[in-house]
């Protein structure tokens, strides 16, 4: 099975809401997307088109290459197709893999016992052809097969990325409550900043949201910090392709930038952490931190844009100490940050109405399951004269 050179569907997942800036990524990357869904891009290519994908995107889960469709109306059925497959030219014999899935079929009651499916399948077919059975378990750093199986419709998908790609490798030190990295980006891009003028991040807890601006202004990727995916545990792989894409990542990487990110939390732990995981990000000398409170961060004159991630407390009841808190956003935004554009991400719609502004946009996404908004304040003169929210 020639994967690395066959075309054939690519799905590139990602949480909800965040295809949009997904795609723009694959499309600035050269691809043409079939298809875009809620959490995904589809498109066509062969595993070697999914070495770029997996070392470029900042806003994608998993990138998955479909080896099989077929109809398959109960566990037999499934295992029946799936020992048709050639994995003996897919997984060594010495190896190790594990599956994943995605399973809606009245037969199963447990996604476990269509993953067991579905190893049994391939140990059976390779200790056939080759007389030995590989090892499978539950870590997904070697091979990984995924099964999407839908009422009688069953997607067979060899997993290039194996552990998550939304994590950016960089965050040794999570910090409390802290926002994924593919979200935090994500929220970024959808500012439209034209990663040339200053980023100010208040109350910037562990860093996340100033390190991934350092990233997206220098164009430096994830696949950086990364030296391990699912494509590389798939017989055929050429780790020529991944160096070669590597390099041009590197090469591409800009050192230095001529404007500020600032990043400042109450905290000095909080800081500390942000300092860290920037140093390990590489872009620790790109952004100016500060132990000050949120009115107290500089705002560089020139514009640019101001993104808080203030806590949101649980979206019923009263939070008193919190609605001062989003008051004084209100407050830093309408009198500190004329000429720029301010963002607020939360996931409580009342705490947001105390922010006391006009918001131009309110941009859906989620923060795991929690139904979130990134508001868009434009702070020029005058803004004090508008409106509270309704």
């Amino acid at each position: 099975m020639q994967v690395f050179h066959t075309k054939s569907k690519i799905i590139i997942t990602c949480n909800k809401r965040i295809s949009p800036y997904l795609q723009q990524e694959v499309e600035a990357l050269g691809y043409t997307p079939v298809r875009v869904f809620s959490t995904g891009v589809e498109l066509e290519g062969t595993i070697n088109d999914t070495i770029p994908l997996n070392l470029n995107l900042r806003c994608a889960s998993q990138v998955l290459y479909l080896l099989k469709s077929f109809n398959a109306a109960d566990p037999q059925e499934l295992y029946n197709e799936l020992v048709k497959i050639e994995w003996e030219e897919l997984i060594d014999f010495t190896g190790y893999f594990s599956v994943t899935s995605n399973v809606n079929n009245k037969h199963i009651t447990t996604p476990l016992f269509a993953n067991v499916k579905v190893k049994d399948a391939i140990v059976d077919r390779i200790k056939d052809k080759k007389g030995i059975r590989p090892n499978s378990g539950a870590d997904v750093n070697k091979a990984v097969v995924h099964l999407y199986w839908q009422d009688d419709k069953a997607d067979v998908f060899l997993d290039t990325s194996g552990e998550t790609l939304a994590k950016h490798s960089y965050r040794k030190i999570p910090g409390k409550a802290p926002m994924l990295e593919a979200l935090a980006a994500s929220t970024i891009i959808s500012t439209n900043w034209d990663r040339n003028s200053h980023f100010v991040n208040p109350m910037c807890g562990s860093g996340t949201l100033a390190i991934e601006a350092a990233l997206l202004a220098t164009d430096k990727h994830p696949g950086l910090f990364r030296m391990n995916y699912g494509f590389m545990h798939i017989m055929g792989y050429d780790e020529q392709v991944f160096f070669t894409e590597r390099r041009k990542l590197k090469d591409k990487a800009k050192k230095e930038i001529n404007f500020k990110i600032i990043a400042t939390d109450i905290s000095q732990d909080a800081v500390d952490i942000a300092r860290r995981n920037a140093n390990t990000a590489g872009v620790e000398h790109l952004i100016d931190f500060d132990v000050c409170d949120f009115e107290l961060t500089e705002v560089p004159e020139g514009g640019g844009v101001v993104m808080f991630n203030p806590e949101y407390g649980e979206r019923l009841g009263t939070h008193t100490k919190l609605e001062i808190t989003y008051k004084r956003i209100g407050d830093f935004l309408k009198k500190k940050c004329l000429n720029y554009r301010g963002y607020v991400f939360t996931g409580n719609p009342d705490l947001a109405k105390k922010i006391g502004l006009k918001a131009s946009r309110k941009i859906e996404f989620y923060n795991g399951k929690l139904d979130c908004r990134l508001f868009e304040y434009e702070l020029y003169e005058g803004t004090k004269r508008q409106p509270k929210e309704d």
